[in-house]
């Protein structure tokens, strides 16, 4: 299955970087490229991506402020932050806001590829350094919640294996090599585990996992 991608970058050599990176995966098309995201969603309308690669810091329209946008017009396309941002507010504005995953421009080398391939299949890609943010910031927001009782929840031990590895950062390709089972097992066990903590994203499931001191 080919999976149709949209570029929103304003440095000129990123754009090129990535359009030169995704065209390595035969999977992947590049629909649309795009320096602003003054006019983003008609864009993404005319392009028709599955997933939008977008900046943070864009001129006019922000990429908080157009993610915001997207998500409202277009909610079925996904869209993965890419940038040289990881300070709180931002991480956390962007989830906020509709982003499904967030990985820095030091990483889109290695994990771009990987990184879009998993948000089609419902993954929530990040990089290590984000990952640990997002679970920073979610711990100090239940915090202040009422505990659930967990004795339902009826996890295996497999599954709690990988929420374990989930709550630590881990992709699902990670998570595949480390407990040396197939990627097509990893996302059975995550729906599975979805279903059983009564969640529908991955950031509710880690949320959920740390607070209940599931793993």
């Amino acid at each position: 299955m080919i999976i149709r991608v949209a570029i929103f970058d304003n440095n000129k050599r990123f754009r090129n970087s990535i359009t030169k990176i995704l065209r390595t995966a035969p999977s992947i098309e590049v629909t649309g490229v795009y320096s602003d995201t003054s006019n983003c969603v008609n864009d993404v309308l005319a392009s028709a991506p599955d997933i939008v690669l977008i900046d943070i810091d864009m001129p006019e329209t922000s990429g908080i402020e157009a993610i915001r946008l997207l998500k409202k017009e277009v909610p079925h396309v996904q869209i993965l932050i890419q940038t040289v941002f990881e300070d709180d507010d931002r991480v956390f504005d962007s989830i906020c806001a509709g982003a499904s995953g967030y990985i820095l421009k030091d990483h889109l080398s290695t994990r771009l590829i990987s990184a879009i391939q998993e948000l089609q299949t419902g993954g929530s890609p990040m990089s290590p350094s984000i990952a640990r943010r997002v679970l920073n910031l979610l711990q100090r927001s239940v915090m202040l919640k009422p505990e659930r009782n967990i004795d339902n929840y009826n996890l295996t031990a497999r599954e709690k294996e990988v929420l374990t590895c989930i709550v630590n950062g881990m992709s699902y390709k990670m998570v595949s090599s480390e407990l040396n089972i197939s990627y097509e097992t990893v996302r059975s066990h995550v729906k599975k585990i979805y279903e059983k903590l009564h969640v529908a994203s991955l950031t509710e499931a880690v949320a959920l996992a740390i607070h209940q001191g599931l793993v």
